[in-house]
């Protein structure tokens, strides 16, 4: 069996890009420095076996095009959720995500981390 095991990232700042995905509920795992002098953390979500790498490298500007890819992490609870992102300073959007929520069976919302790439919640039971 194939195991997907890993998705990798580029960030400008690996420090704030680390406490940002832990409001989310990462931990890190790893820091290291890779062969060809990149600085790495390897970021995981409890329960889960796919874990999120993040690279720094002085020498690669980091950007993110609008759209061009996203995360999802699923949450039993989407809107205590989202609260509990929203005190810790994130923006969640579309805005009036409370009112949507309330009147719809898909609930679905999203953040955006430091460099742009957004992060999709699902509330999933």
């Amino acid at each position: 069996m194939i195991h997907f095991l890993h998705t990798r990232i580029r960030v400008q700042d690996l420090d704030s890009s680390i406490a940002f995905y832990q409001k989310l509920g990462y931990l890190e795992k790893d820091r290291k420095t890779s062969p060809q002098g990149n600085q790495l953390a390897f970021l995981e979500l409890p329960g889960n076996d796919h874990f999120l790498e993040l690279t720094w490298s002085a020498d690669y500007k980091t950007t993110c095009p609008e759209d061009l890819m996203h995360t999802a992490l699923g949450v039993p609870d989407i809107i205590a959720y989202c609260d509990k992102l929203e005190n810790d300073g994130i923006e969640i959007w579309p805005g009036g995500w409370r009112e949507k929520f309330s009147s719809g069976d898909r609930k679905m919302a999203f953040v955006t981390d430091p460099d742009g790439y957004e992060v999709e919640i699902l509330e999933r039971a």
